[in-house]
């Protein structure tokens, strides 16, 4: 009797055991498993109302697209990382940045003095020109013509800031929205007379309707694109490294040729 309860007793005894080193080796492998998964993936913020850099275009699906997401997700291989792409409004992209819900920006971003004090920025990817646009009956051909006018800007961005400069030489409003799409359908419904505009941008509107015309601002500001990441972030050398390599390669000659010299 003795010897069959000992049995059962270290039958009972090894049973907890092995069950509790499945439970830790389980815990081991799920830990490490949801490590690298985080590290295999870079949150990705933009604001998808900036064609051809990044858009939707709805008649092809939900998918954002465009000059800059292929751009990221190529710095992605290089870094041998998934991009996740989030699509938010402009002026909330640094904010989130600041707050660590995003890892990276990148959405034809133009360093500037407010934002490299909160945020770092790689190396330019991309220039370009500023432009003013209007509805060719609007008789609007120079800044001259603004005065007494109301001007859309997107809020918070380099042509908000231009937009300032702007009415301190011509007596015009300048008025804020948050999407590029909002400004032009204000413009053409008149309670707009024109909007500031990055010229790569503005190509894609004068192709798809003829009512509208541009001109280039009077005073061009230093405008470059760049991809912005939290302050002392690594990820700054690192995606410098993956831009010099891909331009090296071509690669970023063959997107500007895909994405931007189609809307000439």
């Amino acid at each position: 009797m003795k010897n069959k309860i000992f049995m059962l007793m270290l039958v009972l005894l090894i049973g907890v055991l092995a069950a509790c080193g499945t439970k830790d080796d389980n815990a081991t492998n799920s830990n490490t498993g949801s490590d690298s998964a985080e590290k295999q993936v870079l949150k990705v913020g933009t604001s998808a109302d900036y064609a051809p850099f990044e858009y939707v275009d709805a008649a092809k699906g939900e998918e954002i697209i465009g000059f800059d997401i292929d751009l990221i997700k190529l710095v992605g291989e290089k870094l041998g990382v998934e991009m996740q792409v989030q699509d938010m409004d402009f002026n909330s992209l640094v904010p989130a940045l600041q707050a660590g819900k995003v890892d990276v920006v990148i959405s034809g971003m133009t360093p500037n003095e407010e934002r490299e004090k909160v945020v770092d920025f790689s190396d330019k990817y991309n220039q370009t020109e500023q432009v003013i646009v209007v509805k060719k009956d609007s008789g609007i051909k120079k800044e001259a013509d603004l005065a007494g006018k109301k001007v859309g800007v997107q809020t918070a961005s380099i042509q908000e800031n231009l937009g300032k400069a702007i009415a301190e030489k011509v007596d015009v409003s300048i008025e804020g929205r948050t999407r590029i799409p909002e400004i032009v359908q204000d413009m053409m419904s008149k309670r707009l007379d024109g909007a500031i505009m990055e010229g790569g941008v503005a190509k894609g509107y004068l192709k798809t309707n003829d009512k509208l015309a541009a001109f280039p601002v009077e005073v061009q500001p230093e405008d470059h694109k760049a991809i912005a990441v939290q302050k002392g972030s690594d990820l700054k050398d690192k995606i410098n490294k993956a831009l010099k390599e891909l331009a090296d390669e071509g690669k970023i000659q063959q997107l500007e040729e895909k994405w931007l010299e189609k809307a000439e």
